[in-house]
């Protein structure tokens, strides 16, 4: 399996493309409040801008605080999300340690499945796809 990492976010120019991407994409929806991953300024446009997405925690916070198996441990790190079983009752939204999930008005979660389909529409090639193996020792995936 693999896991979406943000590597070059100092290219990132906010124009939301990736988040859009997974709100149409993925959820089906044409918002980035919709999407798995958020685009956050870290100051304004001189200080650039951060990737809000599920990490793919090893042991998944969420996962354990779900009360109903709707999200579940991927190998490899990071959740499957099986919307049918969600009650929207927001349990795994303060367990995520990094803010990844969302969950809107009516109680719908948003995650980062690392599926990808974001990668594409970046303009500026800020997002991959990688095997999680491959991060090097000391390596941060941010």
């Amino acid at each position: 399996m693999k896991i979406l990492t943000a590597p070059r976010m100092e290219r990132c120019i906010g124009c939301h493309s990736c988040a859009l991407a997974c709100a149409r994409l993925v959820h089906k929806k044409l918002s980035w409040e919709t999407a798995g991953i958020r685009i956050h300024s870290t100051g304004g446009l001189s200080t650039g801008f951060a990737g809000k997405r599920c990490l793919a925690c090893e042991d998944a916070p969420c996962a354990q605080a779900c009360p109903t198996g709707a999200l579940t441990l991927r190998k490899g790190g990071g959740v499957f999300f099986h919307g049918k079983r969600c009650i929207r009752c927001g349990d795994c939204v303060p367990a995520c340690p990094v803010e990844g999930i969302l969950q809107d008005r009516d109680g719908r979660i948003y995650v980062c499945v690392h599926c990808g389909q974001c990668v594409d529409y970046c303009p500026h090639d800020c997002l991959e796809l990688r095997d999680p193996r491959t991060v090097t020792s000391g390596e941060v995936i941010v």
